[in-house]
């Protein structure tokens, strides 16, 4: 499933289940997606994480105490600093057994969904990928994280659930 589909199934859906709740209430599922893409020119990883707004600006706030909104350039400073801290706890990965450095780029938002963009120091080519996926894992005990790992077109996909966060694939 492509992931544009996939996100605009999902969008889809909420809207479908929000007309028959009030307009007050939150969206009724906790999903978001991990993209790790191998860019075997830079040799890196680049990593684009997509949550709903919302959850995201509630995962910060239980973690880190106070508000936080997207879509407000007064927050903007404080959202990446947030979220520096953030993808560093609930974000790790693994080449060839050793631990990548990570680095948080910066993000996107619309009014849905929020997109998180990170990058890893340079490796080889690996032929063996591991990750561990926690976001929103402080927040939702129903979390599920749809993570794509990409190694030379190669796609490997699979969906984790709070409270399972590792994944590992050969290549």
């Amino acid at each position: 499933m492509s992931g544009k589909f996939f996100w605009g199934l999902l969008f889809l859906m909420t809207i479908i289940s929000q007309s028959f709740v009030s307009s007050d209430a939150v969206h009724p599922y906790h999903v978001g997606s991990v993209e790790i893409n191998y860019n075997s020119k830079s040799r890196t990883f680049e990593v684009t994480g997509r949550f709903f707004l919302d959850d995201m600006e509630n995962g910060l706030g239980k973690k880190y105490g106070g508000a936080f909104h997207f879509n407000d350039e007064k927050y903007k400073a404080k959202l990446n600093d947030a979220l520096q801290k953030y993808c560093s706890e609930y974000f790790r990965l693994k080449a060839d057994n050793k631990f990548l450095k990570v680095n948080y780029i910066g993000y996107e938002e619309d009014q849905e969904s929020v997109d998180i963009f990170l990058e890893s120091e340079p490796v080889a080519t690996p032929k063996k990928v591991e990750t561990a996926v926690s976001f929103l894992y402080n927040l939702f005990d129903d979390q599920i994280n749809i993570v794509h790992i990409i190694v030379n077109g190669q796609r490997n996909s699979e969906k984790l659930t709070y409270p399972n966060r590792y994944l590992y694939k050969q290549f």
